[in-house]
């Protein structure tokens, strides 16, 4: 793809979103697409976003989970960015047409005191830099199909990173704790919709532990002379799968003793 692809497709991506009407598959109008023209035409969105003034308020990382790099024959994860505009509160009520398709999921979401950032980024610089933990939801939406209906062809992690990694939304719960207080392999989510239950899942899910996570973003953005600043929410990943959220949805994410997150769909 040429600048002027991406640029283009960043442009579409932003009315598809604006307009709440969805594009068709980029990998289907540049069948030889890859990661970096992916990331081109993500970071065309964050620079437009930035020209709008939307500050970013952190990072996510999707496609933590062995199940979900199966189900896109990858073995690497991705990341998204996060803008203020996508920051809900704690049981608030998300308005009738904010989104186009949007889905849940539960991770354990870092906040950063102190900048991160460099090739040789490792666990302990991880946690020196981490203020604190909690509970959160990303809420997922999606400006692509995800299906094409002429040939049957699915989103591929190409589409989806250009795509923002699907990120849409952030709940944080009110609970912070000190990044060592639990061991975050084995912090939990049970994840309801409408009182019953949808999914279940642990930390370990993330790449074995949530802070390698982290660990990995942060290397993944000196490669493009990026770091983590302070004051930023990483989110580190789902353990559970998407769950989908249509009109009058009410989700309850249940991380026990590690706290609770709320959000519900008008």
């Amino acid at each position: 793809m040429t600048p002027e692809d991406h640029a283009r497709a960043a442009d579409d991506l932003l009315r598809a979103e604006a307009t709440a009407e969805q594009i068709g598959l980029l990998t289907k109008r540049h069948p030889d697409m890859g990661m970096d023209d992916a990331y081109a035409i993500q970071n065309a969105i964050y620079r437009s976003k930035l020209a709008q003034g939307q500050p970013v308020v952190g990072w996510k990382i999707g496609l933590t989970s062995k199940a979900m790099q199966y189900a896109l024959n990858i073995d690497i994860p991705d990341s998204g960015i996060l803008f203020d505009d996508m920051v809900f509160s704690h049981g608030a009520t998300v308005p009738k047409g904010r989104f186009i398709q949007p889905r849940i999921e539960a991770e354990i979401a870092f906040v950063m005191k102190s900048s991160i950032g460099g090739s040789d980024v490792n666990r302990d610089d991880v946690l020196a830099a981490t203020d604190y933990v909690a509970p959160s939801i990303e809420i997922l939406d999606t400006r692509i199909v995800r299906m094409d209906a002429e040939t049957g062809k699915t989103r591929t992690v190409y589409d989806t990173i250009s795509d923002n990694a699907a990120n849409a939304g952030i709940v944080l719960g009110a609970e912070r704790h000190a990044v060592d207080a639990f061991d975050l392999r084995w912090v939990g989510a049970i994840t309801s919709r409408n009182g019953e239950v949808e999914e279940t899942g642990l930390g370990a899910g993330v790449l074995n532990d949530p802070v390698e996570s982290v660990v990995w973003l942060a290397r993944r953005m000196a490669q493009y002379g990026q770091t983590i600043d302070p004051g930023q929410i990483i989110l580190s990943g789902s353990f559970i799968r998407p769950i989908e959220c249509p009109s009058g949805a009410s989700i309850h994410a249940d991380f026990g003793s590690f706290g609770t997150v709320d959000i519900a769909f008008t």
